[in-house]
């Protein structure tokens, strides 16, 4: 059987490029309602001091990521809409 070949959108669309944005601008985001919500909380898993706390945000932002790549709350569709409508006009 062979496979059918369809057209996907090249890396460098405009339509994957207002995609990324609205993804990137979810994850940063869930990452700040992460970090003040306490649920990111890492004190003492990587010491104390501004190190420990620069390893908890990159932990809190993997987190948000791996949330948003799983469907997130949906902030990103919406951003992307808006996006794409103010890229028509």
């Amino acid at each position: 059987m062979i496979p059918l070949l369809t057209k996907q959108p090249s890396a460098f669309s405009p339509t994957s490029k207002l995609r990324t944005v609205a993804n990137e601008m979810e994850t940063a985001f869930l990452a700040e309602m992460l970090k003040y919500s306490g649920l990111g909380d890492t004190s003492g898993a990587f010491g104390a001091g501004a190190g420990g706390e620069h390893f908890a945000s990159f932990l809190r932002e993997e987190q948000a990521r791996i949330m948003v790549e799983g469907g997130g709350i949906g902030l990103s569709e919406s951003i992307f809409r808006a996006l794409s409508e103010r890229a028509h006009d």
